[in-house]
């Protein structure tokens, strides 16, 4: 049981960094690019294509459990930027900053998910396993 759930843990875990690379940055990579621009990203576009690796390459890691201290590191790289340029609450004020609050918070909550998983590994349903 707790192999299974293992698994159904990392598949959920990597679902929101699959489909923000394939459902959002890659189909809309001009538009992405001018936001991230517009956010003081340096070199957005170069900075996406990195983004979009260690996405694809992190979540692919993380769901089959494959070098997943890799990849969890991967993801950890790309929250820690995304959450600094993205969610710098500190900045807005009002209803705004609440959000971007509740944007960074769950951004930690996923930064402390990959420690987590760098620390403990994959568990026994894993190729690391193997």
């Amino acid at each position: 049981m707790q192999a299974i759930a293992s698994l159904l843990a990392r598949i959920m875990i990597a679902t929101i960094f699959l489909m923000s690379a394939v459902g959002n940055k890659i189909p809309q990579f001009a538009s992405v690019t001018e936001y991230m621009a517009a956010e003081g990203v340096p070199l957005p576009q170069l900075s996406l294509i990195g983004a979009i690796i260690f996405l694809i390459m992190g979540s692919l890691s993380v769901i089959a459990g494959f070098k997943i201290r890799i990849g969890a590191g991967l993801l950890l790289v790309f929250l820690v930027l995304a959450t600094y340029f993205f969610h710098d609450f500190w900045t807005f004020e009002g209803q705004e900053q609440q959000m971007q609050m509740i944007q960074f918070m769950k951004n930690l909550s996923l930064m402390g998910t990959m420690v987590f998983l760098m620390a403990n590994g994959a568990g026994q349903l894993s190729l690391d396993a193997k």
